[in-house]
Protein backbone atom coordinates (compact mmCIF):
# COMPACT_ATOMS: atom_id res chain seq x y z
CA UNK A 1 0.00 0.00 0.00
CA UNK A 2 1.23 3.41 -1.02
CA UNK A 3 -0.65 6.29 0.67
CA UNK A 4 -0.64 9.66 -1.11
CA UNK A 5 -2.06 12.64 0.78
CA UNK A 6 -4.08 15.46 -0.75
CA UNK A 7 -1.41 17.98 0.27
CA UNK A 8 1.21 16.07 -1.74
CA UNK A 9 -0.55 16.63 -5.08
CA UNK A 10 1.18 18.83 -7.64
CA UNK A 11 -0.58 22.22 -8.02
CA UNK A 12 -1.63 23.39 -11.46
CA UNK A 13 -4.25 25.23 -13.44
CA UNK A 14 -4.61 29.01 -13.62
CA UNK A 15 -5.99 30.40 -10.33
CA UNK A 16 -6.27 33.91 -11.82
CA UNK A 17 -8.65 32.47 -14.43
CA UNK A 18 -10.67 30.53 -11.84
CA UNK A 19 -8.99 27.16 -12.52
CA UNK A 20 -7.36 25.21 -9.69
CA UNK A 21 -5.91 21.76 -10.40
CA UNK A 22 -4.28 19.18 -8.16
CA UNK A 23 -2.42 16.37 -9.93
CA UNK A 24 -1.76 12.97 -8.36
CA UNK A 25 0.75 11.96 -11.07
CA UNK A 26 3.64 13.59 -12.90
CA UNK A 27 2.04 16.33 -14.99
CA UNK A 28 3.20 19.23 -17.14
CA UNK A 29 5.99 21.18 -15.41
CA UNK A 30 5.84 18.81 -12.41
CA UNK A 31 7.87 16.02 -14.01
CA UNK A 32 8.54 13.09 -11.70
CA UNK A 33 10.00 9.99 -13.40
CA UNK A 34 9.03 7.89 -10.36
CA UNK A 35 5.36 8.88 -10.57
CA UNK A 36 4.36 8.44 -14.22
CA UNK A 37 1.61 5.83 -13.89
CA UNK A 38 0.04 3.15 -11.71
CA UNK A 39 -1.43 0.23 -13.59
CA UNK A 40 -3.40 1.77 -16.45
CA UNK A 41 -3.73 5.12 -14.63
CA UNK A 42 -1.62 8.01 -15.92
CA UNK A 43 -3.51 10.91 -14.29
CA UNK A 44 -6.01 11.53 -11.51
CA UNK A 45 -6.74 15.25 -11.31
CA UNK A 46 -8.90 17.20 -8.90
CA UNK A 47 -10.25 20.18 -10.82
CA UNK A 48 -12.02 23.23 -9.40
CA UNK A 49 -13.61 25.73 -11.78
CA UNK A 50 -15.17 29.02 -10.69
CA UNK A 51 -18.44 30.07 -12.36
CA UNK A 52 -17.70 30.98 -15.97
CA UNK A 53 -14.24 29.37 -15.95
CA UNK A 54 -13.10 26.43 -18.01
CA UNK A 55 -10.66 24.75 -20.37
CA UNK A 56 -10.87 26.00 -23.95
CA UNK A 57 -10.81 23.52 -26.82
CA UNK A 58 -7.76 21.27 -26.58
CA UNK A 59 -6.69 17.90 -28.04
CA UNK A 60 -6.32 14.41 -26.58
CA UNK A 61 -5.31 11.10 -28.12
CA UNK A 62 -4.72 7.50 -27.00
CA UNK A 63 -6.34 8.13 -23.59
CA UNK A 64 -9.52 6.98 -21.84
CA UNK A 65 -10.78 10.03 -19.90
CA UNK A 66 -13.30 9.34 -17.10
CA UNK A 67 -14.88 12.23 -15.18
CA UNK A 68 -16.76 12.22 -11.84
CA UNK A 69 -18.43 15.45 -10.73
CA UNK A 70 -18.27 16.11 -6.98
CA UNK A 71 -20.35 19.30 -6.95
CA UNK A 72 -21.73 21.68 -9.53
CA UNK A 73 -22.27 20.91 -13.22
CA UNK A 74 -19.73 20.36 -15.99
CA UNK A 75 -20.45 21.42 -19.58
CA UNK A 76 -18.74 19.14 -22.12
CA UNK A 77 -18.41 19.72 -25.88
CA UNK A 78 -16.25 17.72 -28.26
CA UNK A 79 -15.28 17.55 -31.91
CA UNK A 80 -17.46 14.48 -32.52
CA UNK A 81 -20.58 16.58 -31.89
CA UNK A 82 -21.44 15.75 -28.28
CA UNK A 83 -22.60 18.52 -25.95
CA UNK A 84 -23.73 17.45 -22.49
CA UNK A 85 -24.08 18.57 -18.88
CA UNK A 86 -22.53 16.28 -16.27
CA UNK A 87 -23.71 16.42 -12.66
CA UNK A 88 -22.94 14.67 -9.35
CA UNK A 89 -23.45 10.93 -9.59
CA UNK A 90 -22.87 10.83 -13.36
CA UNK A 91 -19.94 9.04 -15.00
CA UNK A 92 -18.62 10.54 -18.24
CA UNK A 93 -16.13 8.74 -20.49
CA UNK A 94 -14.38 10.23 -23.50
CA UNK A 95 -12.33 7.70 -25.46
CA UNK A 96 -9.93 9.96 -27.35
CA UNK A 97 -8.52 7.06 -29.44
CA UNK A 98 -6.78 8.40 -32.57
CA UNK A 99 -7.59 11.99 -31.66
CA UNK A 100 -10.39 14.26 -30.42
CA UNK A 101 -10.76 17.85 -29.22
CA UNK A 102 -13.01 18.98 -26.38
CA UNK A 103 -14.07 21.88 -24.18
CA UNK A 104 -14.79 21.67 -20.43
CA UNK A 105 -16.51 24.59 -18.73
CA UNK A 106 -18.46 25.67 -15.67
CA UNK A 107 -21.41 27.50 -17.21
CA UNK A 108 -23.37 27.44 -13.94
CA UNK A 109 -23.39 30.12 -11.24
CA UNK A 110 -21.91 27.91 -8.49
CA UNK A 111 -18.40 26.44 -8.15
CA UNK A 112 -17.62 23.16 -9.91
CA UNK A 113 -15.41 20.37 -8.56
CA UNK A 114 -14.67 17.18 -10.47
CA UNK A 115 -12.26 14.25 -10.44
CA UNK A 116 -10.82 13.29 -13.81
CA UNK A 117 -8.91 10.06 -14.39
CA UNK A 118 -6.83 9.30 -17.48
CA UNK A 119 -6.20 5.67 -18.40
CA UNK A 120 -3.81 4.28 -20.99
CA UNK A 121 -5.63 2.07 -23.54
CA UNK A 122 -4.55 -1.51 -24.16
CA UNK A 123 -4.31 -0.73 -27.89
CA UNK A 124 -3.69 2.73 -29.40
CA UNK A 125 -5.63 4.28 -32.27
CA UNK A 126 -9.20 3.71 -33.36
CA UNK A 127 -12.17 6.08 -33.48
CA UNK A 128 -13.10 8.37 -30.58
CA UNK A 129 -16.30 7.64 -28.65
CA UNK A 130 -18.31 9.22 -25.85
CA UNK A 131 -20.61 7.91 -23.12
CA UNK A 132 -22.41 9.31 -20.09
CA UNK A 133 -24.17 7.23 -17.42
CA UNK A 134 -26.51 9.23 -15.21
CA UNK A 135 -26.90 8.40 -11.52
CA UNK A 136 -24.57 5.41 -11.23
CA UNK A 137 -25.34 3.17 -8.25
CA UNK A 138 -22.94 1.63 -5.73
CA UNK A 139 -23.82 -1.87 -6.95
CA UNK A 140 -23.11 -1.10 -10.62
CA UNK A 141 -19.40 -0.97 -11.50
CA UNK A 142 -18.46 0.99 -14.62
CA UNK A 143 -16.25 -0.93 -17.02
CA UNK A 144 -13.60 0.64 -19.25
CA UNK A 145 -12.56 -2.47 -21.22
CA UNK A 146 -10.39 -0.41 -23.55
CA UNK A 147 -8.01 0.06 -20.58
CA UNK A 148 -8.68 -3.20 -18.72
CA UNK A 149 -10.17 -1.20 -15.84
CA UNK A 150 -13.31 -1.07 -13.71
CA UNK A 151 -14.60 1.84 -11.61
CA UNK A 152 -16.46 1.09 -8.37
CA UNK A 153 -18.30 3.91 -6.60
CA UNK A 154 -18.77 3.34 -2.87
CA UNK A 155 -20.81 5.47 -0.47
CA UNK A 156 -20.35 4.56 3.21
CA UNK A 157 -21.93 5.58 6.46
CA UNK A 158 -19.94 5.74 9.69
CA UNK A 159 -18.93 2.20 10.62
CA UNK A 160 -19.91 0.71 7.26
CA UNK A 161 -17.40 -1.44 5.40
CA UNK A 162 -16.66 -2.13 1.76
CA UNK A 163 -14.20 -4.53 0.15
CA UNK A 164 -11.49 -3.26 -2.16
CA UNK A 165 -11.33 -5.66 -5.13
CA UNK A 166 -8.45 -8.12 -5.04
CA UNK A 167 -6.11 -7.93 -7.99
CA UNK A 168 -2.98 -6.60 -9.58
CA UNK A 169 -3.76 -2.90 -9.07
CA UNK A 170 -6.37 -0.99 -7.07
CA UNK A 171 -6.49 2.78 -6.68
CA UNK A 172 -8.72 4.22 -3.93
CA UNK A 173 -9.56 7.94 -4.01
CA UNK A 174 -11.50 9.57 -1.15
CA UNK A 175 -13.97 12.00 -2.68
CA UNK A 176 -15.51 13.17 0.59
CA UNK A 177 -15.59 12.18 4.26
CA UNK A 178 -13.11 10.07 6.20
CA UNK A 179 -12.29 6.36 6.00
CA UNK A 180 -9.87 3.89 7.54
CA UNK A 181 -7.99 1.56 5.19
CA UNK A 182 -5.16 -0.76 6.16
CA UNK A 183 -4.66 1.07 9.45
CA UNK A 184 -4.45 4.48 7.72
CA UNK A 185 -6.92 7.32 8.31
CA UNK A 186 -7.81 8.94 4.99
CA UNK A 187 -9.59 12.24 4.29
CA UNK A 188 -11.00 13.91 1.18
CA UNK A 189 -8.38 14.11 -1.56
CA UNK A 190 -6.22 11.32 -0.12
CA UNK A 191 -5.57 8.22 -2.22
CA UNK A 192 -4.08 4.76 -1.79
CA UNK A 193 -2.34 2.68 -4.45
CA UNK A 194 -2.58 -1.05 -3.71
CA UNK A 195 -0.54 -3.67 -5.57
CA UNK A 196 -1.51 -7.37 -5.47
CA UNK A 197 -4.07 -6.66 -2.76
CA UNK A 198 -6.05 -9.35 -0.95
CA UNK A 199 -8.87 -8.96 1.58
CA UNK A 200 -8.46 -5.17 1.91
CA UNK A 201 -11.40 -3.28 3.41
CA UNK A 202 -12.32 0.37 3.75
CA UNK A 203 -14.32 1.43 6.80
CA UNK A 204 -16.26 4.67 7.03
CA UNK A 205 -15.10 6.87 9.91
CA UNK A 206 -17.78 9.35 8.83
CA UNK A 207 -20.16 9.41 5.89
CA UNK A 208 -17.84 9.03 2.90
CA UNK A 209 -17.69 8.57 -0.86
CA UNK A 210 -14.92 6.60 -2.57
CA UNK A 211 -13.84 5.98 -6.15
CA UNK A 212 -12.10 2.59 -6.41
CA UNK A 213 -10.33 1.70 -9.64
CA UNK A 214 -9.68 -1.99 -10.27
CA UNK A 215 -7.03 -2.51 -12.96
CA UNK A 216 -5.56 -5.56 -14.66
CA UNK A 217 -1.80 -5.95 -15.14
CA UNK A 218 -0.41 -4.43 -18.35
CA UNK A 219 -0.51 -6.58 -21.48
CA UNK A 220 2.78 -8.31 -22.17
Amino acid sequence: MDVRRAAERYPGGDPAAGIESRHAFSFGPHYDPDNLRFGAMIACNEERLAPGAGFDEHPHSHTEIVTWVVEGELTHRDSTGHETRVGPGDVQRLSSAGGVRHVERNDADIPLTFIQTWLAPLSPGGDPSYEIVHGIADSTPYAVPEAGAMLHVRRLGAGERTAVPDGAYAYVHVVRGEVRLGGEELSAGDAVRITDGEDVEAVGVSAAELLIWEMAPPAR
